[in-house]
């Protein structure tokens, strides 16, 4: 007598897919690192991002860089220049250029003032970090100011210290 075939099925797929952590807001996009030790962050603002398709989805590829970007104000609008966001993998001829100059979204009232403060002697704009918020890139922005070699030595000094004494009382508290 011959075998019957068993019917194999899949398990069911989850309801509600788990989104990429990206995507869903729960980790930045981009970090500019080097922004904190080069520069005091003076203030921090929130604006929106105008990306074309394929710059949308390289952002949610983890393809943004924003080590050497800076903003600028020019004709009361809000730039941001050099923040580098890879080619979309599956992009076709029309794919975006990596270093292309993008507008930022703010308030008038908000790059009035920023306008204000950036022509002050030594006040810059820098990206400090790129991520999602209900579906949108949003860049965060620094007011900041330029750090000197001897400030760079004090903040490491500072966090050594700081680090040295939360380790000594780790140690006193295990003791």
């Amino acid at each position: 007598m011959p075998r019957q075939a068993t019917h194999q099925t899949k398990p069911s797929p989850e309801k509600a897919p788990r989104r990429e952590p990206t995507a869903s807001g729960q980790r930045d996009a981009a970090v500019n690192r080097i922004a904190s030790h080069n520069y005091f962050l003076l203030e921090k603002f929130e604006c929106g991002v105008v990306l074309t398709g394929t710059e949308a989805k390289s952002v949610r590829g983890g393809l943004a860089n924003l080590k050497d970007s800076y903003g600028l104000v020019k004709d009361g609008e809000l730039w941001l220049l050099n923040a580098h966001i890879g080619p979309y993998e599956h992009g076709n001829m029309n794919n975006h250029a990596p270093l292309r100059t993008r507008k930022l979204l703010m308030h008038k009232e908000e790059i009035r003032k920023l306008i204000g403060k950036t022509q002050q002697k030594g006040l810059t704009l820098i990206p400090v970090r790129m991520y999602f918020k209900n579906g949108k890139v949003k860049v965060e922005l620094a007011l900041a100011k330029g750090k000197q070699l001897w400030d760079k030595r004090e903040t490491e000094r500072r966090r050594t210290a700081d680090k040295e004494a939360r380790e000594a009382i780790g140690r006193s508290r295990k003791a």
